[in-house]
């Protein structure tokens, strides 16, 4: 087997679920990026026989174990005093983690106790790792030929820190990174990932760049992987066939990476110099909600209305009674009123507004569950509606988030084409 990496993270809370175990994806993230390779993750409870087992089997298909979780100071930390046990080696106080965890404690008028002296204990002849945000020190240690022993803490922050400014520029000196695996992920929305996959089916079955589908909660991801010797070569073999899946997946593609709807459609409003305000009945405030997560959107984000009562809809929105007493507050006139009511009283280029039934209840043969209506208009008047019914099976969080999803995407297929 080629020589591969191993993430072993240590915790109990990460058995239970009582913390979602992020470390694990940050690392096999960064691993990929610097073109090491690896096949097993293991998440073991604070307990030193099933670890020294984690240990051993670890050590018998890879040669780079890389630990999060078990530095700290209490007697459930484990980590450092298992590895050393395992190892044959002793245990000890190392003297430059000990000043170095004094002079942290003094800085912040801490008293250094026993139970704190823990952490400046390493197996010996370990190499420390800085901890430049934290008190736990990791290690970088060869405790036998072809075996290379990463430790970092459990606290995200801690081991992020860690990871980049000591043991990345570590592993590229070792010799670990010869190359790297770039990725780029296009998002697309309003398409299913069987339609898509239909449009995009040659480059699904290429094998350099990879290109694999995923779908999450409406959304549809295509992820396009390629290696290189640098990360400009990996992202000269992707940009072709990124361009060709952006032409197939055409309005649906939306963005790549780290954007969102949200954010798309806030440069997409600061670009041509307008403004949007939101209408909410079923979504309870997420729409805005999603647009404010967004850094800067007081540039183009002007406020919205919660409307859940329909007397909330007739007095701030102007929704008319005749309207909702003849077609009701789920309909797509109802929508349309709300989008051109808070554009008007807010004074913005755009509306945007949602009602539907979120469910559990509520729902009837003329308007299931998960029927939902997207209105949008504009000040001078022009307004429209979209209608879309989910599936009332797939429960209420997800449709009030598809809502919120389809309502942004319908704003931004206007923006772009330029309505």
């Amino acid at each position: 087997m080629a020589m591969s990496a191993e993430i072993i993270c240590v915790g109990t809370e990460l058995l239970l679920g009582n913390i979602l175990n992020g470390n694990a994806q940050f690392l096999a993230q960064e691993l990929a990026q610097l073109g090491i390779p690896h096949y097993y993750q293991t998440v073991v409870g604070d307990n030193p026989g099933r670890l020294q087992q984690a240990i051993a089997t670890a050590c018998d298909r890879a040669q780079l174990l890389i630990f999060t979780g078990g530095l700290g100071p209490t007697p459930d930390d484990l980590t450092t005093e298992t590895l050393a046990d395992f190892f044959g080696v002793p245990w000890q106080e190392n003297p430059q983690a000990l000043a170095t965890l004094e002079a942290l404690y003094q800085a912040h008028g801490r008293i250094l106790t026993q139970s704190d002296r823990k952490q400046a204990k390493l197996p010996q002849g370990a190499d420390i790792l800085p901890n430049p945000v934290g008190s736990a020190v990791g290690i970088i240690w060869q405790p036998r030929p072809g075996i290379t022993v990463l430790t970092f803490p459990g606290v995200p922050k801690e081991m992020q820190a860690m990871w980049r400014e000591t043991a990345v520029p570590y592993l590229q000196r070792s010799g670990w990174s010869q190359s790297t695996l770039v990725s780029r992920t296009l998002r697309f929305w309003g398409i299913s990932e069987s339609a898509l996959a239909d449009r995009v089916r040659p480059y699904l079955d290429q094998t350099c760049p990879t290109v694999a589908s995923y779908a999450d909660w409406g959304e549809v991801q295509l992820r396009i992987t390629a290696p290189g010797v640098t990360p400009s070569a990996a992202q000269a073999l992707i940009q072709p066939t990124e361009a060709a899946l952006r032409q197939a997946g055409g309005i649906h593609c939306y963005g790549a990476d780290g954007d969102s709807l949200a954010s798309v459609v806030g440069t997409l409003l600061q670009e041509r110099g307008e403004t949007v305000a939101v209408a909410e009945s079923c979504t309870g405030g997420g729409l805005g909600q999603a647009l404010t997560a967004i850094a800067g959107s007081s540039a183009y984000f002007w406020g919205g209305v919660i409307a859940y009562d329909n007397a909330v809809k007739e007095r701030f929105l102007g929704v008319t009674p005749e309207t909702l007493a003849t077609q009701g507050a789920v309909s797509g006139a109802t929508a349309q009123q709300m989008a051109l009511g808070v554009c008007q009283a807010l004074d913005t280029t755009w509306g945007l507004s949602v009602t539907g039934i979120a469910g559990p209840g509520g729902g009837t043969p003329d308007k299931p569950v998960g029927l939902v209506y997207i209105g949008l208009a504009q000040r001078h008047g022009w307004a429209t509606h979209y209608e879309r019914c989910w599936s009332g099976r797939r429960g209420r969080d997800w449709i009030r988030h598809a809502s919120i999803q389809e309502a942004l995407d319908r704003l931004r297929q206007a923006l772009v084409e330029g309505v």
